[in-house]
């Protein structure tokens, strides 16, 4: 016979599994008509655009494109510099045998690599290198005994928890739609490179709703009718609410920005200005913190109690910390001299990461890339160099049984070309850790009366010894 109990409900949200995978992405191209032939690559980017994530048993499959954009050398009178715009578009599927229809995944996929091979004057070869990190977790609603009634002289033994407790997850989709006028002498022949970000993200908690706000960074390098490299940044604010019922400023939100379609393309010349329009899709994880005293064993001296445990994993301690890291150096690159910059990529690495202290020791990698003129003539030049660094995040609390997901963002960057011909180098790193503790516990699910108990005889004994004495013999 089942006992009368009282219990509550509690969602939990475990990570399963982790996959680091990678993938090649590969395609020909044939160089438009209105194209000059090719006589060899300059410099090749590109930006990770995911249309669609389709979750199933033991597998992933993503759907999506490499906004790319092609710098070569052109054969023609003037050896002009040009460039070719192409999406070369993938569906990847990932064995991930942990894997559950209904799981939730988080994706961070970017390029490692990407290049371009002339294949004739008219045909181009390009190729890159996906690092996808997914993490799927398992959301799940659970009950617990947390009173058993109707049972008078029964014994209870209970523990106290703080666990985040799962409390909803959420996403939108917000754009970035803005004209970006250019100097009124440009006429723009064609865009040559584009690079997109996501900085100065923000997340506030109102009732019910998440506010997410963020600035979409936008870097276009154009080409002019008059054979000038020229360079636009803007900067376009972005902002959306993701639904959540129940939530609130206590509760600690993780949220993910994920690129959808880019669209950037010149108006009539009369109008000096560039349209763009960016999809982006933002998803919201919301955790609350739980103080739980959890039945972890029962006893009746009248009655035969039977009950059924359940082992969980869940998550307690979490927290999230922002911190940045400062880089400024002098670098002599001799190839750019006094040339003139006009883009520069800028991509940082975590190489290793270790607990110590209270704190997560980095160290790490940033590798920039320089586009700059060449001297006395229209040509472009690409340099990378790479710049090492360490860097210590304060994290109280944490300890080396914590798992941590670290990531890094770009907040600022400045390159600036000093008399000595030295560059002076800014960059700030933003460090955002997420931390938490894996939680093992046990919650009783059913409990139970047994028929037919045995009578047993309850006895005590007591018995005393005496002082044991010790002889030593003189020999």
């Amino acid at each position: 016979m089942e006992v009368e109990t009282n219990k509550e409900t509690l969602c939990i949200n475990q990570i399963i599994g982790q996959k680091i995978d990678s993938a090649i992405i590969e395609e020909d191209f044939v160089v438009p008509d209105i194209k000059p032939d090719i006589i060899n690559e300059v410099s090749t980017n590109g930006t990770v655009c995911i249309y669609k994530k389709e979750v199933m048993d033991g597998k992933i499959k993503i759907d999506g494109c490499i906004n790319a954009y092609v710098i070569y050398l052109a054969d023609d009178e003037q050896s002009q510099v040009r460039s070719i715009n192409t999406n070369l578009d993938f569906s990847q599927t990932i064995d991930f045998k942990e894997l559950k229809i209904g799981m939730t995944v988080q994706s961070n996929i970017c390029i490692k690599s990407i290049e371009c091979r002339v294949l004739n004057g008219r045909k181009v070869n390009v190729r890159a290198i996906l690092d996808i990190d997914l993490k799927a977790y398992s959301n799940e609603e659970l009950e617990f005994m947390k009173q058993v009634e109707g049972i008078k002289d029964i014994q209870l033994l209970n523990e106290n928890f703080n666990i985040n407790s799962l409390l909803g997850i959420g996403s939108t989709k917000v754009y970035a739609k803005d004209t970006v006028v250019i100097d009124n002498i440009d006429e723009i022949a064609e865009i040559m490179k584009v690079n997109v970000d996501i900085q100065n993200k923000e997340t506030k908690i109102s009732y019910n709703k998440v506010l997410i706000k963020a600035d979409q960074i936008i870097k276009i390098m154009y080409l002019s009718l008059d054979n000038r490299i020229c360079t636009k940044v803007t900067s376009i604010p972005i902002m959306g609410f993701v639904d959540m019922q129940d939530v609130n400023d206590e509760n600690i939100c993780d949220v993910d920005y994920e690129i959808k379609n880019i669209l950037i393309k010149p108006n009539s010349a009369e109008e000096h200005s560039i349209y763009v329009e960016i999809e982006n899709e933002v998803t919201c994880i919301a955790y609350q913190n739980k103080n739980l005293s959890i039945i972890q064993d029962l006893y009746s001296p009248s009655i035969n109690l039977a009950y059924k445990q359940k082992m969980i994993k869940t998550m307690s301690q979490k927290s999230v910390i922002k911190d940045i890291c400062l880089i400024r150096e002098k670098q002599v690159i001799p190839e750019i001299g006094n040339n003139k910059i006009y883009d520069v990529d800028v991509r940082p690495y975590i190489l290793s990461q270790n607990i110590v202290n209270d704190r997560v020791i980095y160290k790490g990698e940033i590798e920039l890339k320089f586009v700059f003129g060449e001297e006395n003539s229209t040509k472009i030049q690409v340099k990378a160099i790479i710049i090492p660094f360490e860097y210590n995040v304060n994290c109280p609390k944490i300890s080396s049984n914590f798992k941590i997901d670290s990531k890094l963002e770009v907040k600022m960057q400045d390159f600036v070309i000093m008399p000595d011909q030295s560059i002076d180098i800014k960059i700030d790193l933003q460090f955002v850790v997420s931390s938490f503790r894996n939680e093992e516990i046990s919650v009783i699910q059913e409990i139970n009366i047994e028929e037919n108990r045995e009578n047993e005889k309850y006895s005590i004994i007591i018995y005393f010894t005496k002082p044991r004495r010790y002889i030593v013999e003189n020999s």
